[in-house]
């Protein structure tokens, strides 16, 4: 990656794509807690604390990020205008997720502002049972207690528990059905640069599809590549007047080609007319 792109990269471009990232990793982080927590090897050279007790609190918190990522995917959704039914279905897969492990954001905050939970003072389930009548001492006690039976294979914190063995699944479907949910915003930009590119062309009567000497292409790899038909041109010398004709006319539209590297104008001219598959990007912006 050059310096100039590093420099105009950003995450907010593409929070959509973040949250695939981000989900990808805490699945895998929560799948290597239940892993270290089902190692039967509890000596981490402190004879103080039991290491699967800090893989528990570990998975925990990779879960919760799990629901941080939805929350992030379904915020990115609604910004680009996506078909509702994308969200829907994420959500579905969301709340399927929760019931699988019931309680899980609670105990996450729990453990994480544990400075409010263990005085009674956390918002959620304690501050409703506060408003209820309850005092701050019982609250604290009633949702304190964090800890992972390896009898039960469970972890608790207060009136919550989730079964580990539920983790592995339950994580990998929502991880999934967020990936899922980014590729129906990669479907859709790659419709709209092939359409973009393919009306560029044919304003500037240069003919393009399956039988045309051009041909635009969406690519399993969520772009859009840009190639010469075998045999529909004669001979070199056409090849060659078509690609500059082709390269001038995307330099128009704020477009360029690029293979493994990005290409100047005329090394574009010299892949295509050999017959190479370039793909098409947007000119970065100054």
């Amino acid at each position: 990656m050059s310096e100039t792109v590093a420099d105009e990269w950003s995450p907010a471009d593409n929070p959509y794509a973040i949250a695939v990232s981000e989900a990808q990793w805490w699945q895998r982080t929560a799948t290597l807690a239940v892993r270290r927590i089902r190692a039967d090897d509890d000596d981490n050279g402190d004879p103080f604390f039991d290491s699967r007790q800090i893989d528990a609190r570990q998975l925990c918190i990779a879960l919760r990020q799990l629901l941080m990522a939805e929350k992030l995917e379904q915020i990115a959704l609604a910004d680009l205008g996506i078909d509702p039914s994308v969200g829907q279905a994420l959500g579905e897969a969301r709340e399927r997720f929760e019931a699988a492990l019931p309680g899980i954001r609670h105990m996450r905050d729990g453990l994480i502002h544990f400075e409010d939970w263990s005085r009674g003072k956390g918002i959620g389930p304690q501050q409703k049972r506060i408003k209820a009548g309850g005092t701050a001492r019982d609250v604290a006690r009633h949702f304190w207690g964090f800890a992972y039976d390896p009898r039960a294979d469970t972890v608790t914190m207060g009136p919550y528990r989730i079964d580990v063995g539920a983790v592995e699944e339950a994580a990998g479907e929502l991880a999934f059905a967020i990936y899922l949910a980014a590729h129906e915003v990669d479907k859709r930009n790659i419709s709209r640069m092939r359409a973009t590119v393919a009306q560029a062309l044919t304003a500037a009567r240069i003919p393009c599809g399956r039988e045309e000497a051009v041909r635009v292409s969406a690519g399993d790899d969520g772009r859009v590549w840009l190639s010469f038909t075998p045999g529909v041109l004669p001979g070199e010398p056409e090849r060659q007047a078509l690609a500059e004709r082709v390269i001038a006319t995307l330099t128009t539209s704020s477009l360029r080609l690029s293979g493994a590297t990005t290409l100047q104008p005329a090394e574009a001219v010299t892949s295509l007319v050999g017959g190479q598959f370039l793909r098409v990007e947007p000119e970065p912006t100054a």
